[in-house]
């Protein structure tokens, strides 16, 4: 309550000075006065010890001072003050795509192509703010992991359990666009936006990748591509009965599909060769699909005078009733 407390009248608080001022006075004031009635010898009230009014003698004064104070500090109106923000956004809905196939295994990325889009596309999600992102994954059928939303703890936990041969091999690139301009078609956002990451040649799916790609124009999607792979040859491991063997295989994608779907839709096309590269690319994208975020901050004050005045009145209270019983003077 009393955290970062301003004054609106700090210049009240010099009237502090009064409660010293008036101690020194008020025992001043007793060493001076002479007693009423003057007796030869005080041994007697010695001997019958002191009454708790005696102990009590200076009460009324220190009740009075407690209140003084209180009422100084109640009148230099202590403010405490609570800060916020309001964000208002204009926010980016975004459709990842991610190609699950039997080829994303290969291993010119660390530690596989799938990892490694995995791994780069978490470190993506994090990075954002108030963007709504859904995650689509798809090999000969696309499938829909996560719709579109701003949890991105779900969002990222999903991702991480996503697997190789959790869907019937081939790659259905149509299929997938498809999915994705489902998610985001009815989407009211400023920007909408697919992320499609693939290693391979379009080989199954009811949907042609081009026809894909100028529905999702018509609904003002825009299509990043990212072909992943290194060129020529890739390491790719296959069980044998002794265990793991590599075998080198020729790294196909289909570059020029790639770039007519991107073009299509106003994206651009990527070829990330290694991990670094694609967490490059991902950069740009990132940079080139930011929300506009604007910030307003508030502080709202709020008064503190009233824990105070209320006390202080208790103690005048109390020391008004004590003046005019227990340690009321006769004249």
């Amino acid at each position: 309550m009393f955290k970062d407390v301003v004054f609106l009248y700090p210049w009240v608080l010099f009237f502090l000075i009064l409660i010293p001022i008036l101690t020194f006075l008020y025992f001043y004031k007793l060493r001076k006065k002479e007693a009423s009635i003057k007796i030869s010898d005080s041994k007697i009230f010695n001997e019958a010890g002191k009454s708790l009014k005696t102990k009590l003698i200076h009460l009324p004064f220190i009740l009075k001072m407690f209140s003084l104070i209180l009422l100084i500090i109640a009148l230099a109106r202590p403010q405490s003050f609570s800060s916020g923000t309001n964000v208002n956004t204009e926010g980016i809905d975004i459709a990842i795509v991610l190609d699950i196939s039997g080829s994303m295994l290969a291993e010119d990325f660390k530690p596989n192509r799938l990892e490694a889009a995995k791994r780069i596309t978490d470190k993506f999600i994090e990075g954002r703010v108030s963007d709504r992102i859904g995650l689509v994954i798809f090999s000969r059928v696309a499938f829909t992991q996560c719709p579109l939303t701003i949890d991105y703890a779900v969002l990222r936990n999903l991702l991480k359990d996503i697997r190789s041969g959790m869907l019937d091999d081939g790659t259905a690139i149509g299929n997938a666009i498809a999915n994705g301009v489902n998610r985001l078609k009815n989407s009211d956002a400023k920007s909408k936006v697919i992320i499609l990451i693939t290693d391979g040649v379009n080989n199954a799916g009811e949907i042609d990748p081009l026809s894909a790609s100028e529905i999702a124009k018509a609904y003002g999607i825009k299509i990043y591509s990212i072909g992943v792979g290194t060129i020529g040859e890739a390491p790719y491991p296959i069980q044998t009965p002794f265990g793991i063997r590599y075998q080198m295989v020729p790294v196909e994608i289909d570059e020029v599909l790639m770039r007519k779907i991107s073009e299509i839709t106003g994206g651009q096309y990527f070829r990330a060769t290694n991990n670094r590269a694609l967490e490059e690319i991902y950069n740009k994208i990132d940079a080139m699909e930011k929300s506009k975020v604007e910030i307003t901050s508030y502080r709202t004050a709020a008064e503190l005078y009233s824990y105070l005045m209320l006390p202080a009145l208790i103690l005048f209270l109390i020391d008004l009733i004590f003046s005019r019983t227990i340690f009321r003077k006769l004249p």
